[in-house]
């Protein structure tokens, strides 16, 4: 299986090519218009010079069964049509773009053409988050917190608040029947956001502090006098009377902690099987995220 990593930056480095660059029966090809990054990550992989492309020409020359997508958000759409039209499964970091009209229009070129498309919302299959998929969900709350970064409101929720708001979806018991965005704007800067999701006997909340003054991640999900908490996605907290403590193993993976290990593998199993996977339900994040992020427009005008 011929598969294609575009973009190198810190997630794909970090989080994607330990998993790629170990999957038996997989041919790797890196495509990156930085020459440096590309000999370095490549001589890290120990790649042969036919498997480091410079530009995506070359790299759909090799016959691509898949391909991951690790470039910057703006150029999403444009790498991803090329490869939707060339037939080779896709994987997407999340978002597939900033613009609604565009996820919109890949989606469906996806369809069009029965190729598949997948975005990168790994939480979905992290351990401890899949996990409060089977807990009583009455009241859901999501934390997702940074250090001193305020950032422009679509670019802060398209790329980061987006995690919140797919796995307040993913973990909704429910339809959603009405949604609440709350925001701080100051000087053009979001520096938090609130969103609440209720419906049929549950209400769920996602919240972003981006002036928080501590990095962090913590799920808790509650219901039938029983809460499960996870923090950092690395710890799993059972509070029914008493809490109880399981940690992550000391030889677990990240990879395979945050989800990255299994969503690759789906992807890939899937590819294998000749199963086409769809992003119809990814497009569903996207057009809430389109609303929380007008709005935030709309509080601020």
């Amino acid at each position: 299986m011929k598969v294609g990593c575009i973009g190198l930056g810190d997630i794909a480095r970090k989080a994607y090519l330990p998993v790629l660059g170990g999957l038996p029966g997989a041919e790797l090809h890196l495509q990156t218009r930085t020459p440096a990054t590309l000999a370095r990550v490549a001589d890290g992989l120990h790649l042969p010079g036919a498997q480091r492309h410079q530009d995506l020409d070359s790299l759909l020359a090799v016959g691509l069964d898949a391909a991951f997508v690790h470039a910057p958000t703006v150029v999403h759409p444009e790498i991803v049509t090329r490869l939707l039209e060339a037939g080779v499964p896709t994987y997407v970091d999340k978002p597939l773009a900033y613009e609604l009209a565009d996820s919109e229009r890949l989606v469906a070129l996806a369809e069009e053409r029965e190729v598949s498309l997948a975005v990168g919302f790994n939480r979905r299959y992290a351990p401890g988050y899949a996990q409060c998929a089977d807990h009583p969900r009455e009241l859901i709350l999501m934390q997702k917190n940074r250090i001193g970064l305020p950032e422009e409101p679509r670019s802060m929720i398209l790329d980061d608040f987006i995690h919140v708001v797919d796995t307040l979806r993913f973990l909704a018991p429910g339809q959603v029947d009405d949604v609440t965005v709350r925001a701080r704007v100051q000087d053009g800067l979001l520096h938090h956001l609130v969103l609440q999701l209720s419906g049929d006997g549950f209400t769920a909340l996602g919240v972003m502090n981006r002036l928080s003054g501590s990095a962090e991640e913590i799920l808790e999900v509650s219901g039938q006098d029983t809460k499960r908490q996870v923090v950092n996605l690395a710890e799993v907290i059972d509070h029914k009377g008493q809490p109880t403590v399981r940690r992550r193993g000391d030889w677990v993976p990240v990879a395979r902690q945050r989800g990255i290990e299994q969503v690759v593998m789906a992807f890939l199993d899937a590819v294998r099987a000749g199963k086409v996977v769809s992003a119809r339900d990814a497009l569903a994040t996207h057009e809430l995220c389109e609303r929380v992020v007008r709005a935030v427009q709309e509080r601020t005008a």
